[in-house]
């Protein structure tokens, strides 16, 4: 399920999973998640500081694990800004 819209489609960068494995927190500063088809920027919070969260790396598509196994739901991705669409 996405939760994008066409709108949302046609106005926003997308990327490739290899440009998203970049912003894992060790190569580049910044630090990005993907989650249902949107990536999100989590550098800013404490929990993601070194590039990882518990068992889940930055830089990849975390849907199928947080889908499965996390404590928390998709709200959780409220409080972090959309930096573009994975391709």
């Amino acid at each position: 399920m996405s939760l994008t819209t066409d709108d949302e489609q046609l106005t926003t960068k997308t990327y490739t999973k290899n440009q998203l494995a970049l912003r894992n927190g060790q190569d580049r500063d910044e630090i990005w998640v993907a989650y249902q088809g949107r990536i999100y920027d989590v550098g800013r919070s404490r929990l993601w500081k070194r590039g990882n969260h518990y068992e889940h790396w930055a830089g990849q598509d975390l849907t199928p694990g947080l889908d499965k196994d996390a404590p928390h739901n998709a709200k959780v991705f409220d409080n972090f800004p959309v930096i573009g669409l994975l391709k």
